[in-house]
């Protein structure tokens, strides 16, 4: 090759590459963080005026809002145990009348949502510095068991999926090896943990994090008003939400694989998408 020739040769074509590949690496975290925008638009075009927080669940609500899980399967033979009482949350409950248009312009159940929604607005009362969205909740719904539906099931009225939805025994076969960490009180086995419920906390996992949410006196990582509300505060734990690359990093803390961050970050955006209208 002629040296003089080579070069002439234009060096924009490298530079354009190494743009794209610097683009992509964040590409999925900047559409969420976009997308959380576009949904708390959509929110607000139709919020009513914020009002004390109440304690439990979405009754007599008069605001609009805007998992280390392995798969899961069936739940074990073993019975588990009532979770323990615990001291109930202060929440802040989302307007049913949004919920409702929005669960049937997004495709997701509307009990679901309402906790996803509600968990997102409490999060925003105590820590408005995260930025969670209720899309992002409902990203990490979807995935871990289709909103409490995996398997063929329903989500009771009660916020309980029927059956209940357990993870595969964390015995090192499939998954890391977790030893029992509860005496199979919520997960049902005294050998290994599993993970539980529609946002598939281990138990470990939830003695951290566990929270009441509808107010009924037990934090039930099995109830979906309280493992939303649990969601959020795991998700919040790891720093704001509100860039790429915080919201990356907190769905990574929930769940340590690059493609779980991808996958979830594709749900949310879609479920932003179809609010927005």
């Amino acid at each position: 090759m002629d040296l003089d020739e080579a070069a002439r040769r234009p060096i924009w074509p490298w530079m354009a590459a190494m743009v794209i590949a610097v683009v992509t690496v964040v590409v999925g975290g900047v559409l969420v963080v976009q997308a959380q925008a576009l949904a708390g638009d959509a929110e607000r075009r139709a919020a009513a005026p914020w009002a004390g927080a109440s304690t439990g669940a979405a009754s007599g609500a008069d605001l609009t809002v805007a998992a280390q899980t392995a798969p899961a399967e069936t739940a074990p033979s073993a019975q588990p145990a009532a979770p323990a009482p615990t001291e109930p949350a202060v929440t802040v409950a989302a307007d049913p009348t949004w919920t409702a248009a929005t669960a049937a312009r997004v495709g997701i159940p509307a009990r679901a949502l309402q906790a996803y929604a509600s968990a997102a607005l409490t999060m925003a009362a105590q820590q408005p510095e995260c930025g969670l969205g209720w899309n992002t909740l409902a990203g990490l719904g979807e995935i871990e068991s289709a909103h409490g539906t995996h398997a063929g099931g329903v989500l009771r009225a009660d916020g309980h999926p029927d059956p209940p939805i357990r993870g595969i025994a964390l015995d090192g076969t499939a998954s890391a090896a977790i030893a029992d960490t509860d005496g199979g009180r919520l997960d049902g086995d005294a050998a290994w943990d599993r993970a539980v419920g529609p946002l598939q906390f281990i138990p470990s996992t939830w003695q951290r994090w566990g929270a009441d949410a509808n107010g009924d006196g037990v934090a039930d990582p099995n109830q979906i008003d309280d493992a939303a509300l649990a969601a959020g505060r795991t998700l919040c734990a790891a720093g704001e939400m509100t860039s790429p690359t915080g919201w990356r990093r907190a769905v990574f803390s929930y769940n340590h694989l690059d493609s779980y961050v991808d996958d979830v970050a594709a749900v949310a955006n879609a479920y932003a998408r179809r609010a927005a209208g």
